[in-house]
């Protein structure tokens, strides 16, 4: 069974965060999400909704990740880029050619990191400068090789279903999508 960790800092925008999880647990992938808060399960979304992680990042090893995924909101992606353990997590993953993703501010980390040199990818308007030596999209959701990049909080579905596809398969990510009326949303 694939396995995703998703990043929780002080900060996360709710549906960045909590659309992919959703999706991918529907979807039968084995979600695990990670509080990078000092001494503290609990993480606050930008939104001040109170989130009980699954576990404490000092807990996990990530050695079995299939995907690292970073949700954006602010200050939440710049908790995420303060936090060296992620970081380093993050280099370990990509240099092992294995799949990372961040959608809406959260690419500033993977750009900071050099993850995105030579690489196509988008971010929320106006942190377009923090994709160093990316080239920008602009589009919902850009995959470039084991990295993958959404817009922002309304790109959390297609952002969602297309880890959901890399993960699993297009068929389960479609049987998803068409369980949760999405795909009859998109029809109209």
């Amino acid at each position: 069974m694939a396995k995703v960790y998703v990043f929780l800092a002080n900060g996360f925008e709710d549906i960045e965060a909590l659309i992919p999880v959703d999706v991918l647990r529907r979807g039968g992938v084995e979600v695990v999400t990670v509080s990078v808060v000092d001494n503290s399960q609990i993480v606050e979304t930008a939104h001040r909704v109170q989130v009980v992680a699954d576990a404490m990042f000092a807990d996990c090893d990530f050695a079995d990740a299939d995907l690292l995924m970073l949700p954006g909101g602010m200050p939440g992606a710049s908790n995420l880029n303060n936090h060296e353990g992620v970081r380093q997590a993050l280099l370990r993953q990509n240099a092992a050619g294995r799949r990372v993703a961040a959608i809406c501010a959260a690419p500033l980390v993977l750009g900071g990191l050099g993850i995105l040199r030579g690489k196509r990818a988008t971010c929320y308007p106006g942190f377009e400068q923090t994709l160093e030596g990316a080239t920008y999209t602009g589009d919902l959701c850009t995959v470039d090789g084991n990295v993958t990049t959404g817009e922002g909080p309304a790109a959390a579905f297609p952002f969602a279903f297309e880890l959901l596809t890399q993960l699993k398969s297009a068929d389960i990510a479609r049987q998803v999508a068409t369980g949760m009326r999405y795909v009859h949303l998109m029809e109209r």
